[in-house]
């Protein structure tokens, strides 16, 4: 017994030791990753218009005898000169297509780099331009998503044209952020919608009587505490909370409404969501189209960027990112709904 546990204890110094490693280790990499790239992280843009004329190239070079390769490529630079001889003579500026995509979690969290890509934009705002916002979220929490709309909201008091796309889905804070735009646009099969509220609190008030264990809230004012999780809830508190989650059901309804006012809150702010071709019925959406059909109709008659600000990572924040992505296909294959 002796022997076993030594054994264990040397097992729990051997990981303690470990982990300090890497700790230090991921602090060491962090610090250089932030004297690379700046404190905060860096923008990111690409041409999209480049990068789908490279696409189209390479085709061209598999499937095209090397004669007629050469002379699509002659062909495509004459067009681009006289494309830009055009530009150069008129006096309207050149319509500019900026790209961004936000995706969310619970907490909304990536609302940091939408922040920095918004100022990016609006640095550059001219009058004309359009902004395409790729959204794909569930929801979360009501402050963040709230904030990240704002964002959103930024663009379009700028006069700017906003168009919302959604490929996958758009669910209700997701969906708080779509409905600020000027045009919401859907994949068939995205899901869109869910204009409520919902909140789940634990209690184990029960359990910890049945095992004599006190628990003291002490609070100052009558609504400090609504629902606890290891108190007694009461009644008093009961409605209390379902008074407040009907006010912030309102707010939502009221912020959709005044930016989409053809929609019937009756009928979409149940709490329901839909999938594309349902949601148009409905005028939750405006068009049933993917953000790549969209993006490259743009880039036939306007100069299309792509913008993403990259924030530095820990090495560890990377694994932990690489454990929850695994965890959430797997949640997906064991959930996920499907036919």
């Amino acid at each position: 017994m002796d022997y076993l546990y030594e054994y264990l204890l040397f097992l729990f110094q051997a990981a303690t030791i470990a982990a300090a490693a890497l700790i230090v280790f991921s602090g060491f990499l962090a610090l250089g990753a932030r004297r690379r790239q700046g404190a905060e992280g860096h923008l990111e843009v690409t041409k999209l218009n480049d990068a789908l004329n490279d696409l189209k190239q390479r085709i061209d070079q598999a499937v095209l005898p090397r004669g007629a390769f050469r002379k699509a490529l002659k062909v495509a630079a004459k067009a681009e000169k006289r494309r830009q001889k055009r530009q150069k003579a008129s006096s309207e500026p050149a319509h500019r297509v900026f790209a961004l995509s936000f995706e969310g979690d619970l907490q909304a969290s990536r609302v940091a780099q939408l922040r920095y890509e918004v100022n990016a934009i609006l640095s550059q705002a001219q009058e004309g331009d359009e902004v395409v916002a790729r959204i794909e979220s569930p929801g979360g929490l009501v402050h963040g998503y709230g904030l990240a709309a704002s964002q959103l909201l930024r663009i379009r008091e700028r006069g700017l044209i906003l168009v919302a796309a959604v490929d996958k889905v758009a669910a209700s804070g997701g969906y708080l952020m779509a409905a600020v735009a000027n045009r919401v646009i859907a994949a068939p099969f995205a899901v869109v919608g869910s204009i409520g509220v919902a909140a789940q609190i634990p209690n184990v008030h029960r359990l910890l009587k049945k095992k004599d264990v006190d628990v003291e809230t002490i609070t100052a004012g009558r609504y400090k505490r609504t629902m606890t999780l290891f108190g007694e809830n009461t009644e008093e508190g009961r409605r209390k909370f379902v008074e407040e989650m009907e006010d912030l059901h309102a707010l939502f309804q009221e912020f959709v409404a005044d930016k989409r006012p053809a929609l019937d809150m009756d009928k979409v702010a149940t709490g329901e969501s839909w999938h594309g071709r349902r949601a148009i019925e409905l005028n939750l959406v405006d068009e049933i189209m993917t953000s790549d059909e969209y993006l490259m109709r743009r880039c036939e008659d306007a100069e299309v960027f792509e913008l993403r600000w990259v924030a530095p990572k820990k090495p560890l924040e990377k694994v932990l990112e690489q454990i929850e992505s695994r965890l959430s296909r797997l949640a997906g294959r064991l959930f996920g709904r499907g036919w």
